[in-house]
């Protein structure tokens, strides 16, 4: 049975659902095709860097890409993403994005996405960046497509990368508070602030790609 069910899995087409994922409340952030439901952050449309090739959305002129948001706002859901890295690139994942402030990470927290084997010192793939990090690494090597999992909801979040849990975390609890304090994001007083907001991906800081983007709203 279960070795009938991952062979389902894999005969899945990119950038669909199957029926289990719609019943469950899945829907696509991306078609595969088109940037529908996404425009530049504080912007309408998307900028020209990005392009949508072979089934992935693909940050292709990091000049002239800048960060997209979703059109649609969400408070409390669990999110996937396939994301493809070329040497060096350099990108992330960030939510409860909000329409003010000069950047995108001014108000999102922000799970990064990374070349690890660029720098050592730097944040890596599947990190909430400066706030939790971890000891594992599943990520597979540049060139491959790699899962990121986000589960956002009131008493618990946490971070998978390939099916491998990282981290958890709290929103307003006390740990994530201090953590918050001790960053670079404790100037930005929108950080974190609310509790609904816009998906973003960072799009100016290296070549990634992206495909199969869903999200199942959570309702509380």
């Amino acid at each position: 049975m279960l070795t009938a069910l991952v062979a389902l899995i894999a005969l899945q087409a990119p950038n669909t659902l199957s029926d289990a994922e719609v019943k469950a409340g899945w829907k696509l952030l991306f078609d595969g095709k088109t940037t529908h439901g996404w425009h530049n952050f504080m912007k309408e449309g998307i900028g020209s860097g990005w392009v949508v090739k072979d089934g992935a959305l693909t940050s292709e002129d990091p000049g002239k890409a800048g960060d997209i948001v979703t059109d649609d706002q969400y408070d409390w859901f669990e999110l996937i993403v396939d994301f493809k890295l070329t040497p060096g690139g350099n990108s992330g994942i960030m939510f409860h994005v909000q329409d003010t402030g000069e950047a995108t990470w001014h108000s999102g927290p922000e799970v990064q996405i990374y070349d690890n084997g660029a720098n050592e010192a730097a944040q890596k793939s599947g990190w909430l960046y400066q706030l939790y990090s971890s000891d594992k690494d599943s990520t597979k090597p540049v060139g491959e497509w790699n899962e990121i999992r986000l589960l956002v909801t009131p008493k618990h979040c946490e971070t998978d990368v390939n099916g491998v849990k990282y981290y958890d975390f709290v929103l307003d609890s006390d740990d994530f508070k201090a953590r918050v304090a001790k960053s670079k994001f404790a100037e930005h007083e929108m950080f974190a602030s609310k509790r609904i907001g816009r998906i973003a991906i960072q799009g100016d800081h290296g070549v990634v790609s992206f495909r199969n983007i869903k999200i199942r709203p959570i309702k509380q």
